[in-house]
């Protein structure tokens, strides 16, 4: 190892979302100060006539997020590549060297995420950020609020790290559901942080109602991801329908 901190690994596959995705995880990379790779995958059991059409879409594909990206944080090193195989099995494999995989969803839908997006939470092995963001790229790094479980799990620490770090580098509040509040509000005193009635999801004087952009959660919380049918049956009001970030300690 050469010390080179771990790259921040976006799935790339031409879509808004994806792009939206990219420009979510560029503000993470800059904090970590380290390189945001871009990373399309190409089934390897596309037809040979389709292979060249295909590795065409793949690459403007890769340039349009690099340019977006280049707009918005010229200093940042982007990093490309076509990876051959299926999407899930070249984002698990990324994952093994990444600090953290993102990845796209369209829009804000009611249901169980997809499999990709279940696949990756359950299995990857860094972090990984499921963004469910309709803004325009300019707008992307401000998610209002940063919702977190504060719980006895044995990551929760590093969970609650991450949920005042994602409030601080996107300038948001950070909306704490928990029993044993303090230390963390104490570490992090420049982020504004409420209090959350336990059961309610909502501030304890009632006045906020906004829904969470972002959910920070831990490896329990990943491994129900793909049978959440319902929304609010977990204490983040809104989970699974805002955007997600997983943390593996």
């Amino acid at each position: 190892m050469n010390g080179t901190p771990a790259p921040v690994v976006v799935g790339i596959d031409g879509s808004v979302a994806a792009f939206n995705a990219a420009a979510w995880a560029a503000l993470e990379a800059r904090d970590r100060m380290t390189t945001l790779r871009l990373v399309y995958a190409v089934d390897d059991t596309v037809a040979t006539g389709r292979r060249e059409s295909t590795m065409h879409c793949a690459r403007e594909a890769l340039d349009h997020a690099s340019a977006l990206i280049a707009d918005v944080s010229p200093s940042l090193t982007v990093e490309t590549a076509v990876e051959q195989g299926k999407p899930d099995d070249a984002l698990l494999d990324a994952s093994r060297g990444a600090a953290m995989v993102c990845i796209g969803t369209d829009g804000r839908r009611t249901g169980p995420l997809g499999r990709l997006a279940t696949t990756l939470a359950e299995s990857a092995h860094c972090a990984v950020a499921i963004i469910r963001d309709d803004h325009m790229l300019e707008q992307s790094h401000d998610c209002g609020v940063v919702a977190v479980v504060l719980d006895d799990a044995p990551d929760n620490d590093a969970v609650v790290r991450q949920a005042m770090k994602e409030a601080r580098i996107r300038h948001a509040d950070v909306r704490q559901i928990d029993r044993r509040r303090g230390s963390w509000v104490r570490r992090f005193p420049d982020v504004h942080v409420e209090t959350v009635a336990a059961g309610t999801g909502w501030s304890s004087g009632g006045h906020d109602r906004r829904l969470p952009e972002l959910a920070v959660v831990g490896r329990m919380d990943a491994a129900h991801l793909g049978g959440l049918v319902t929304p609010n049956c977990h204490p983040i009001v809104g989970f699974p329908d805002c955007s997600i970030l997983v943390v593996r300690d």
